[in-house]
C-alpha cells in the first residue's frame, strides 16, 4: 500500500523540479477580455472564447429561459430518455451549417474523438495521424486496436509514403484493412492549419478516409463560419468525418461529429462514449443553438478577430517577438525552456495580463511557449497593451 503514495510524491516532486507542475486558476468572473482572479482584474489572452460568445447576452438569456422550460439536467443518455427537442434542433442546425446530412452531439471533444476512433477502427485497420494532433485523437487511435502511425507535421509526402507502406494504394488490390487519416484543422498549440485540400487528395488516391478535428477552426474559419473544411472548399465526400467543439468559438460546451447518414447511424449504434454517457443538459443545447444564430447574425465578429490577428502579428514583428507562423486566433510566442516560459507568464500577470505558459508534455521538449489567444471581444487598444507588455517582459527576460 505504501508504493502508491511514494510513487505519487516522487512524480509531483519531479514535475516541480522540471518546471512542469500545473495549477488550476479559479476565476471570479465570467469569461471575457477582462476577468477577475484573486480580487484583481486581468486582461485575458488565454481563453478559447474566440468570438466572445461565452457571456453574450442572447446566449445567456437562451440558457436561462431553456433551464426554466427543460430543467437543469437531461436525466439520461441520449438512447434512454435524455434526448430532448433542443438536442435535435441543435444537431439539425449543425448538419445544415456544415453541409452534411446529419450531426451527432457528444459531451466533449475528447469524448467525441476517442469514441469515434474506437467505434470505427478495429485490429487489422490502420490509422495515420499528424505528429502534432490533439491528445484526444492520439488516445483514440492508441486504444482502438488499429495499427497507428504518425506522419511529419503537415507533410503530405510523408503521409503518402506511410500510406503506401500500409499496402493501401487503391490500385494494386491489396487489402490490409480500413485506413483512416486523422488531423487537426487548426493545431491547438502551434495555431497553424492543416493543408486539407492536399490531404484530402492524398487520402482519395490511397483509398483512405479523412477525419478532421476542427475544434479551433469551427465558427471562425469559412465564409459562414462552418470551419476549416469549408474554408478549404471541401465537402463531405472529401472529409467524411468532421468533428468540432462548441466550447470555443461558440462559447458553450460539448462537441459534435457531422457526416453521412451511414456514418452517424453507425456511431449511434457502436460508440461507447455516446451510448453510456448522460446527454448534455437540454438548456445547454438551446444556448448552443442561439450561439449558432449569433454566429450568422454577427458575422462582423470574425472580421474583427481577423483584423486583431493582423494587428498583433504586425506589431510582434516590429518588436522582434518570435511568433510561430499562424494566421489563427492562436498566436504562440516560442520561449524554449519551461522555467523561462513560467517566468514570462508570471511577469505578465504582475502587469495585469493573463497568458498561459505551455510546457511539455503538451508541446515537445525545448518548445515551451506562451500561448496567446485573441478574441473578437478584444479591442485594438487592448492588443497594443498586450504588445507593450510582451516587449517589456521579453527584453527583460
Amino acid at each position: 500500500m505504501e508504493a502508491f503514495p511514494q510513487r505519487l510524491l516522487a512524480m509531483l516532486e519531479a514535475r516541480r523540479e522540471a518546471g512542469l507542475y500545473r495549477q488550476c486558476l479559479t476565476l471570479e468572473s465570467a469569461q471575457g477580455p477582462l476577468v477577475r482572479l484573486e480580487g484583481r482584474e486581468y486582461l485575458n489572452f488565454c481563453s478559447n472564447d474566440y468570438l466572445g460568445l461565452a457571456a453574450h447576452p442572447k446566449v445567456i438569456a437562451s440558457l436561462r429561459d431553456a433551464a426554466v422550460q427543460w430543467g437543469v439536467g437531461s436525466g439520461a443518455s441520449h438512447l434512454v430518455c435524455g434526448h430532448s427537442s433542443p438536442h435535435r434542433a441543435l444537431e439539425e442546425a449543425l448538419a445544415e451549417l456544415t453541409g452534411r446530412p446529419r450531426a451527432l452531439l457528444f459531451s466533449s471533444g475528447y469524448a467525441a474523438n476517442t469514441g469515434i476512433l474506437q467505434a470505427l477502427l478495429q485490429p487489422g485497420d490502420n490509422v495515420l495521424q499528424d505528429r502534432l494532433n490533439h491528445a484526444s485523437l492520439l488516445d483514440g487511435g492508441l486504444h482502438s486496436g488499429a495499427r497507428m502511425r504518425r506522419f511529419a507535421h503537415n507533410d503530405c509526402a510523408d503521409l503518402a509514403r506511410k500510406l503506401a507502406r500500409a499496402g493501401v494504394t487503391g490500385t494494386d488490390g491489396r487489402d490490409s484493412g480500413a485506413v483512416l487519416v486523422a488531423v487537426d484543422g487548426v493545431f491547438s498549440m502551434d495555431g497553424d492549419s492543416a493543408p486539407l485540400a492536399e490531404l484530402a487528395a492524398t487520402c482519395a488516391a490511397h483509398g483512405a478516409w479523412l477525419m478532421v478535428d476542427d475544434a479551433h477552426g469551427f465558427g471562425v474559419r469559412g465564409s459562414s463560419g462552418a470551419g476549416s473544411v469549408q474554408a478549404a472548399g471541401l465537402g463531405e465526400p472529401d472529409v467524411p468525418i468532421l468533428m468540432a467543439t462548441l466550447g470555443k468559438a461558440l462559447g458553450t460546451s460539448g462537441a459534435f461529429v457531422a457526416g453521412s447518414e451511414l456514418l452517424i447511424e453507425a456511431l449511434i449504434q457502436s460508440t461507447r462514449n455516446y451510448i453510456y454517457t448522460t446527454a448534455m443538459p437540454p438548456a445547454l443545447a438551446a444556448a448552443s443553438l442561439t450561439a449558432l444564430q449569433v454566429l450568422h447574425e454577427e458575422a462582423w465578429r470574425r472580421d474583427h478577430l481577423n483584423s486583431l490577428i493582423v494587428q498583433f502579428r504586425h506589431g510582434a514583428q516590429q518588436c522582434g517577438l518570435p511568433l510561430l507562423d499562424s494566421s489563427s486566433a492562436i498566436q504562440p510566442l516560442l520561449v524554449g525552456e519551461p522555467e523561462r516560459a513560467l517566468q514570462l507568464s508570471q511577469r505578465l500577470r504582475e502587469r495585469g495580463l493573463l497568458i498561459s505558459a505551455i510546457r511539455p508534455p503538451t508541446v515537445p521538449a525545448g518548445t515551451s511557449r506562451l500561448r496567446i489567444t485573441l478574441s473578437a471581444a478584444h479591442t485594438p487598444a487592448q492588443v497594443v497593451r498586450l504588445l507593450d507588455a510582451l516587449t517589456e517582459c521579453w527584453q527583460g527576460a
